[in-house]
C-alpha cells in the first residue's frame, strides 16, 4: 500500500452515513476515515437546497479546480436561507448509460467536495466506498473524488474488476471506459461500453493539471475465491482486501449453494459461506477483517489472523459525527440500551436481490404497515437494472419501482414484492428525505449484527459517543482526562 497500514478502517456506510464529519474525525486520529460514495450528487444538491448549513459545501466548491461547473451547480441549486415550507427538493435528473453531461458535473463536484472536507484541516489519509452494483456513475464520481485528493478506494456489492484501470487512466486526467451490466447483452458488447474522458469538462481557458494521486484499491470480498478472482482478473493494482462476513451491515453476499430461510424469513449462512483465511494470506496483501469484529476482541482476534486490522460500522453510524439524523439516532441507542436491538437479514428489500440488513424500527419502512401505505415512486434511480428493451432501446427498471411500470417493461411481477425504494430511504436516514403530494419518505437504516450487542459493551450513561471515543474503544485506550 502506498500508506500506512491503519488498524481501524471506519466503513464505509451509505448513504451520507458515513458522512465527511465522521471521516475527518476518524482520519485525524490516524485511522482511516472513509465518506460513502453513495448518492453524492443527490446529497450535495439537497444540502443546497436546504441552505447548505455552515456553508461547507459552497467553503469546498470554492477550491473546486472545474470554476464554471461550480458556478452551475450553485446557481441552479443553491437557496439561501433554505427551501421554504418543507417544499419538494428540486430532481436533477437520473443517471443513464448514454452519459447525461449535467449529471455527471454533479458527480464531479460532488465527490471533491465530500472528500475536500474529509481531508480538510490534517494530512492524514482519507479513503471512499463505492457499490459496484450502482455503476453508472462509477467514473465522474472516482474522478471528483481523485481530484479531491482521496487516497484510498473501497468497493463492495459485487465484482470490481475495472476500477484499478479507471483510477490508472483517471490519475493521468485520460479517458476512461466502464462496461455496465445490461440484461439482454453479452458482457463486453460495445453498446454497454460508458466512455468518461476528464478534458471534456475543463474548461478551455484552464492551465493543464498536473497529475492526480492513485489512490490504492480495496475490493471488499465474501470469501476467498473472489479474492483470487480479483488478483488474477483484475484491471490493475489492488492494494489489499476487506474481507466480510455475512453479519455486516448493508449488502451482504447471497449463501452459496440452493438458500434455505430461517423462520423469520432469512437466508440461512452454513459452512460453505465461511471464509477460509489461511487461502487469503496466501495471496500476500493486506487484508482487514469486516462483520462483528467492531469491539475490542474482534480487533484482536483479526491481529491474531494476521490481518493489518478490522473494518467497523455499526458503532461508528451511532457515534455523534455520523450523518443519521440525529433523532433516528437517539431512538436506536435507546432501543440498544433496552436490549430491544434487532436487525434482520431481509432477503427481499433490496431490488439488488441481495440480501440486506435491516434495523427494525417504529416509523421506518421496516415496520410493514409504514411500508404498505407508501406510494411507490423511482425518481432517483441508483439500483435501477438497465435492460435492452424489445426495440433496441436502453430500459431502466427498478423492482421497486410502480409495479404497473416494472411489469411494463418486461419484469416479472413476482420480482416486485417485498422490494423496497433504498434510494429514498437511505438518504431520508440523513435528515434529507423527499416530500411530495403523497407524503414524506420514510427511512430504513441497516446497521450490522453488532448492533444487538452494544448495551453489553457500553452503559446507558456512556453512550453519546463521538468518533474518538469508539476509536479508543477499538483500541482500548484509556478516555482523555
Amino acid at each position: 500500500m502506498r500508506i500506512r497500514p491503519p488498524r481501524i478502517i471506519q466503513g464505509g456506510m451509505g448513504a451520507g452515513v458515513s458522512n465527511w464529519r465522521l471521516a475527518r474525525a476518524v482520519s485525524e486520529l490516524g485511522e482511516l476515515g472513509v465518506v460513502s460514495g453513495t448518492g453524492l450528487d443527490q446529497i450535495m444538491a439537497r444540502r443546497l437546497q436546504s441552505g447548505d448549513p455552515g456553508g461547507h459545501v459552497r467553503r469546498a466548491l470554492g477550491h473546486f479546480p472545474l470554476r464554471q461547473i461550480a458556478d452551475r451547480i450553485l446557481d441552479m441549486l443553491y437557496v439561501p436561507g433554505g427551501r421554504r415550507n418543507r417544499a419538494a427538493y428540486r430532481s436533477i435528473g437520473m443517471h443513464e448509460i448514454e452519459g447525461s453531461r449535467q449529471a455527471q458535473e454533479f458527480c464531479i463536484a460532488a465527490n471533491f467536495v465530500e472528500v475536500f472536507l474529509a481531508r480538510e484541516g490534517h494530512d492524514n489519509p482519507v479513503g471512499i466506498n463505492y457499490l459496484e452494483k450502482i455503476q453508472l456513475p462509477h467514473l465522474p464520481s472516482l474522478y471528483g473524488a481523485m481530484l479531491g485528493g482521496v487516497d484510498v478506494v473501497i468497493v463492495g456489492a459485487g465484482l470490481p474488476l475495472q476500477f484499478p484501470a479507471a483510477l490508472d487512466r483517471l490519475a493521468r486526467h485520460l479517458p476512461a471506459e466502464y462496461c455496465i451490466d445490461v440484461q439482454g447483452l453479452p458482457a463486453g458488447d460495445p453498446a454497454t461500453r460508458m466512455v468518461f474522458n476528464p478534458r471534456d469538462f475543463r474548461d478551455r481557458r484552464q492551465c493543464e493539471l498536473s497529475s492526480l494521486k492513485r489512490p490504492d484499491f480495496l475490493p471488499i470480498v465474501s470469501s476467498h475465491t473472489l479474492a483470487l478472482m480479483l488478483c488474477r482478473r483484475a484491471s490493475g493494482a489492488i492494494a489489499g482486501f476487506v474481507v466480510e462476513g455475512s453479519s455486516a451491515g448493508g449488502h451482504n453476499a447471497p449463501p452459496r449453494g440452493r438458500t434455505r430461510f430461517n423462520a423469520r424469513g432469512e437466508p440461512i449462512y452454513g459452512p460453505r459461506d465461511d471464509i477460509r483465511l489461511d487461502d487469503i494470506r496466501k495471496l500476500g496483501l493486506p487484508f482487514w477483517l469486516a462483520g462483528s469484529y467492531g469491539s475490542p476482541d474482534g480487533l484482536r482476534a483479526a491481529l491474531a489472523e494476521s490481518a493489518a486490522g478490522v473494518q467497523a460500522g455499526t458503532l461508528f453510524a451511532l457515534c455523534r459525527e455520523s450523518g443519521l439524523d440525529p433523532d433516528v439516532r437517539r431512538k436506536l441507542i435507546a432501543k440498544a440500551m433496552a436490549g430491544e436491538a434487532s436487525v434482520l437479514t431481509d432477503g427481499a428489500a433490496s431490488p439488488t436481490g441481495f440480501p440486506f440488513k435491516v434495523a427494525e424500527m417504529e416509523d421506518s419502512l421496516s415496520d410493514p404497515a409504514v411500508y404498505a401505505r407508501r406510494r411507490r415512486v423511482c425518481d432517483l434511480g441508483f439500483l435501477r437494472r438497465v435492460c435492452k428493451g424489445e426495440n433496441g432501446a436502453f430500459v431502466y427498471r427498478c423492482p421497486a419501482e410502480p409495479e404497473s411500470a416494472y411489469i411494463a417493461k418486461g419484469g416479472r411481477p413476482e420480482d416486485t414484492v417485498g422490494r423496497k425504494c433504498l434510494c429514498n430511504a437511505l438518504i431520508a436516514n440523513i435528515g434529507l428525505p423527499q416530500t411530495s403530494a403523497a407524503g414524506r419518505e420514510q427511512c430504513l437504516v441497516t446497521l450490522g449484527e453488532d448492533f444487538t450487542r452494544i448495551g453489553r459493551l457500553f452503559s446507558a450513561a456512556a453512550f453519546d459517543t463521538t468518533a474518538a471515543d469508539v476509536v479508543r474503544f477499538l483500541r482500548e485506550e484509556k478516555p482523555s482526562p
